[in-house]
């Protein structure tokens, strides 16, 4: 995995953070889909930084806030492109999060 550091990044911290990231990584598959859309995975850490989902059903935001509350993992799942995927993990622990593909999980 690639690790995800960016100084324009650190500068811009959203204004709403509700638990440390820890260490940020990508795997080659979400990097190269993010690169393939020219989208920048700065915008969906901050989604995920600030509880913002993404397209979860019910049950799973409700996890997310359970997550937030006992320190379990949080997941966010953002719909890119024509239909792709894009997996954000934080771990229980906040030691680290990562961009992946669904089918790299």
């Amino acid at each position: 995995m690639a690790a995800i550091c960016h100084p324009s990044f650190i500068n811009r911290r959203p204004e709403k953070i509700l638990f440390p990231l820890g260490k940020t990584y990508a795997t080659p598959g979400a990097v190269a889909l993010l690169q393939e859309l020219e989208l920048s995975p700065f915008e969906f850490i901050a989604r995920h930084w600030q509880g913002d989902w993404g397209d979860l059903d019910p049950e799973d935001v409700q996890a997310n806030v359970a997550a937030l509350r006992y320190g379990y993992r949080l997941l966010s799942s953002y719909e890119i492109g024509s239909g792709q995927k894009l997996w954000i993990i934080t771990e229980a622990d906040r030691s680290a999060t990562t961009l992946l593909l669904p089918e790299e999980y």
